[in-house]
């Protein structure tokens, strides 16, 4: 019987070649699927005999660590996949985790940041810029917080393609607006926009960069680093974010670069954008995955059928 660590492998290398899994999806399901094994190798069993008990129980002693329904259920989504696997490449005969239910959740709605919020946050980002007396390493650092900034509010990018956007995207910005080409998750590739703020922002923090490290020019990414990537991490710009929140006034807890895509979306449905439209710029590879903002639509239908309903006529 092969152990479950090497089939955990197998479902992993599958979910990379046919799915295009990104890294931190395939993460993710490394850390929830090893917390599987552990249990089942605590009650000396292995995925190739596993039962519906053993995956109940799973349940439950997570239920009793107190992990929220939406955790548990992000674990039992995995557990189901891995299960479906094993049998669709006949490593056992049936799935045992083909009738389990998951935990009853409300479907969350986004954390929302309003237009007057964002607006204070880039304002705060972009105080102190053109200070000559300010010294040129830290405005550097203030320009690329700036500069980041803009353009996730301005295209809706996720963080880990925003970090790692190719130094061609600086050509897109020099045309003074345009199209980012950006390969999203699943190797699926769209198009996201950049505003003429975004641009000069970009433009500005870039000339600044080449003045200050001549050898950025040679380098792959837009936003370079000497870390393991040769990028800027998610979590140094989430980092930073939380500091122009505190500076804005902002609760540090409301503010994210997530947050900040949510707002890009939901500002655009409440200025009439068309949810399609919305799904697409997102990168959303499920119409339903972008419902979640409709919630955000009623007062607007609301207001256009008694407005426009040929029967509404107010009386």
């Amino acid at each position: 019987m092969r152990a479950g660590s090497a089939l955990l492998a197998d479902f992993l290398a599958s979910l990379a070649a046919e799915r295009g899994a990104a890294k931190n999806t395939l993460d993710a399901y490394r850390r929830d699927l090893a917390d599987y094994l552990a249990h089942l190798a605590a009650r000396k069993r292995n995925p190739l005999d596993a039962t519906t008990q053993d995956i109940r129980d799973h349940l439950a002693a997570l239920a009793q660590a107190e992990l929220t329904p939406s955790s548990t259920a992000r674990k039992l989504s995995a557990i189901r996949q891995f299960h479906r696997f094993l049998a669709a490449e006949e490593q056992r005969a049936d799935d045992p985790a083909a009738l389990l239910e998951g935990p009853r959740q409300g479907r969350g709605l986004p954390k929302i940041l309003s237009v007057e919020q964002v607006d204070r946050l880039l304002r705060v980002a972009r105080e102190g810029l053109e200070d000559p007396a300010r010294p040129k390493r830290e405005v550097l650092r203030a320009r690329r917080a700036a500069c980041l900034l803009e353009v996730l509010y301005a295209s809706g990018l996720r963080v880990s393609e925003l970090v790692s956007l190719p130094l061609s995207a600086a050509r897109v910005a020099e045309q003074k607006g345009g199209f980012l080409t950006i390969k999203g998750k699943g190797g699926r590739e769209r198009l996201a926009p950049l505003t003429p703020a975004a641009c000069d922002a970009l433009i500005a923090y870039r000339k600044l960069l080449l003045e200050l490290h001549p050898g950025a020019a040679q380098q792959k990414w837009l936003f370079p680093s000497e870390g393991e990537s040769g990028h800027l991490t998610r979590q140094v710009f989430a980092r930073e974010l939380k500091f122009l929140a505190a500076a804005a006034g902002l609760p540090t807890a409301k503010v994210s670069p997530h947050v900040l895509r949510h707002a890009f979306a939901s500002h655009l449905l409440q200025n009439g954008a068309d949810l399609r439209i919305v799904q697409e710029l997102l990168g959303h590879a499920d119409i339903a995955t972008t419902q979640i903002y409709t919630h955000l639509l009623d007062e607007r239908l609301n207001a256009m059928v008694r407005d426009l309903h040929p029967l509404n006529d107010g009386g």
